[in-house]
């Protein structure tokens, strides 16, 4: 076997592979001495088969094994000599089409190499970490909030009209041409306006009635409704209304806090301030590690693989290209050029990609099985009741298993360089956090 390099421009390479007639003939024969032992044919005691006539009979379809495993074999053994890592799938195809049975096999390869990539020195990072703490004012705002999700109702007046958000309690039956049907009557139903709980239409019929009045709502039932019977049938219900009342939010007192947990009021509150901070550390990581990846992407300079950047470029123009068409949901549309800001951000995300996976390999930082099992349970939640179904999913796709490692990676390697780096504790409000936050999104 012999292997001629044909090109070694930049990250560029090219080779010549050529496998002898003979190198090829002496697989063949080796696969088969291999199988012998297994091999049965009519006349012949098991594994006692000729070689010839193995040959004979089996020597094409091995031969085609024999050429795939000897190039794959050669192009392993280039890799491991050169030390060179392919930035993406190398490009090979055989030049010697007329090819027959009995000629050498001629190969080229060609790929561009990964780039030789500096040591960072953490030391001469300086990294700023924004610090805020859970104010009084804070907490209160938080504790208000969960108050109002906590509410109550009491009884408006009187005589007052129900308003959208107030709770309505009545009595109410359902009928289907004349008849009631089953599930379609209650009594002392308490029905909040405006939650869309009940069928499209039913509870804006509802705004201005009072306690004491009976009112007939006319509805439609969808077409897809779930009880075939009733599905795209009108239906009449006679309501009777017995209370009309107003939301009022839940007092901020300690049975507010044991409805959330909590043993008494100061234990919500410490609660509150511990989830506050966490948010507020989350969000200035986020600073931090923008403003790591910017010294990096300015202070680290390597050649980039061209073929890397220009499918980022792609990837990039044609994400936006989408999320400026949203009505276009396929990819039917006409070829999208990207333009010199997405060759410059593809550039800036292939650089501090294949410099953060370098880093990370020599550091050998890896994603646990318990990380990722973590990551793809916090995503199944998105789909209730289909979690199971979205689990396996993720462990038969490989492509998907990448996607959500990748960020897992990237994040762990980052905290790496962050605790070599110089970090400076900055103090500031929760304001100023939210001000370096929008900033991030607008750059």
């Amino acid at each position: 076997m012999q292997v001629t390099e044909t090109l070694n421009e930049g990250l560029k390479r090219g080779y010549a592979i050529t496998v002898t007639a003979a190198e090829l003939d002496e697989k063949v024969n080796e696969k088969l001495a291999e199988a012998q032992p297994d091999v049965e044919m009519k006349g012949f005691r098991k594994g006692k088969v000729p070689m010839a006539l193995l040959k004979k009979q089996f020597g094409p379809r091995v031969l085609g094994e024999a050429m795939q495993e000897t190039i794959d074999g050669a192009m392993n053994k280039h890799f491991e000599d050169s030390g060179d890592r392919p930035a993406m799938q190398p490009e090979v195809k055989m030049t010697n089409e007329d090819w027959k049975e009995g000629d050498d096999v001629e190969v080229a390869m060609s790929y561009e190499a990964l780039p030789e990539i500096p040591e960072i020195d953490l030391k001469k990072l300086k990294l700023e970490k924004l610090v805020v703490k859970a104010d009084d004012a804070s907490v209160d705002e938080a504790l208000g909030n969960l108050a109002e999700t906590a509410q109550d109702f009491k009884d408006r007046k009187k005589g007052s009209k129900a308003k959208d958000g107030d709770q309505v309690v009545m009595d109410f039956a359902g009928k289907v041409d004349g008849e009631l049907f089953e599930g379609g009557s209650a009594e002392e139903y308490p029905l909040v306006l405006g939650s869309n709980s009940f069928i499209p239409g039913f509870e804006e019929q509802l705004v201005g009635v009072k306690a004491g009045e009976e009112k007939a709502v006319t509805v439609n039932f969808p077409d897809d409704y779930g009880a075939e019977h009733l599905a795209g049938k009108e239906a009449v219900f006679d309501c009777t209304i017995k209370n009309v009342k107003e939301p009022v939010a839940a007092e901020i007192n300690d049975e507010l806090a044991t409805k959330f947990g909590a043993e008494d009021l100061a234990g919500l509150k410490g609660q509150i301030s511990e989830r506050l901070e966490a948010e507020y550390a989350g969000a200035a990581r986020a600073v931090m590690k923008r403003g790591l990846l910017d010294q990096l992407d300015e202070q680290i300079k390597f050649e980039l693989p061209p073929s890397l950047v220009e499918a980022e470029a792609g990837q990039i123009a044609h994400q936006l290209w989408h999320e400026e068409n949203p009505e276009v949901e396929g990819h039917d549309h006409p070829e999208i050029t990207p333009t010199d800001e997405h060759n410059k951000l593809a550039e800036r995300r292939v650089r501090l990609g294949l410099l953060l996976a370098e880093v990370g390999r020599k550091a050998e930082i890896e994603v646990t099985d318990a990380e990722m099992t973590q990551a793809i349970m916090n995503q199944a939640r998105q789909y209730p009741g289909q979690e199971r179904q979205f689990f396996e999913f993720v462990q038969q796709n490989q492509q998907m298993q990448q996607q959500m490692r990748a960020p897992i990676f990237e994040d762990k390697v980052v905290d790496h360089i962050a605790e070599g780096a110089t970090v400076k504790e900055k103090e500031v409000s929760k304001d100023d956090l939210q001000k370096a936050v929008e900033a991030l999104e607008d750059e």
